[in-house]
């Protein structure tokens, strides 16, 4: 029979407090049944994001066709609970879903704007003036997913805010989905405002914009 040391009992005890942390639950039980159900992966940790010297974030997101209602319990199950207004966004018809799309993204940090001049349309114009292009409204989807709020922490954010064109929530006002660690106990897509009540952005998030999208069946057979 396998004997279990003190030892290895409090190491796995760590372990599964770690679980719960990530997965933002306080039943261990429901943490392994997780891990064996296949709804979470415990993979080897890599840099998935780059932070460049001029101030900005870099990383890749490849979209797989996932229907706004798919997202909305595919982000459910891990934790990452779309608020309201969001869910009504990931069902409208202005959500329009692609499938093995590659993009690499580029998130323009807050900080890069004077206060009085970190405003939406200010933001764009300056992207597109680096050449950035408008993300896909499910890129914000991807980014929650793949992002937890303590990689978020790590980036130095409190939230990254996909420009995508902006969408009506469920009171008619016309929003972007934003992955944010300080809304409510953290781990939540929500919706915000296009332009904010006070006509600009607070400094502590991100700003997600496209640097370039392939189709990464192309892609992968070589083609151009």
């Amino acid at each position: 029979m396998l004997e279990i040391s003190a030892t290895l009992t409090d190491e796995m005890k760590k372990l599964i407090e770690n679980l719960m942390r990530q997965m933002g639950i306080k039943d261990p039980i429901e943490a392994i049944r997780r891990i064996n159900s296949g709804e979470w992966e415990v993979r080897q940790l890599t840099p998935r994001w780059t932070s460049l010297d001029d101030g900005t974030i870099s990383f890749s997101v490849t979209s797989d066709g996932t229907t706004g209602p798919e997202w909305i319990k595919r982000l459910g199950k891990k934790g990452f609970g779309p608020s309201w207004g969001a869910c009504h966004m990931l069902c409208s018809s202005d959500f329009k879903p692609t499938n093995g799309v590659k993009c690499e993204i580029k998130v323009l940090r807050g900080k890069l704007w004077y206060d009085k001049d970190r405003k939406t349309h200010i933001i764009r114009q300056y992207a597109e003036i680096c050449g950035l292009k408008t993300p896909n409204a499910e890129i914000a989807c991807l980014v929650r997913e793949n992002f937890s709020d303590d990689d978020l922490s790590d980036m130095g954010l409190n939230w990254i805010v996909t420009m995508h064109r902006s969408i009506e929530n469920d009171k008619g006002v016309w929003c972007l989905l934003m992955s944010s660690r300080v809304y409510r106990e953290g781990r939540w897509l929500i919706d915000v405002k296009a332009e904010t009540s006070r006509n600009n952005w607070l400094p502590e998030g991100g700003f997600a914009f496209i640097v370039s999208q392939t189709n990464k069946e192309k892609e992968e057979d070589g083609e151009s």
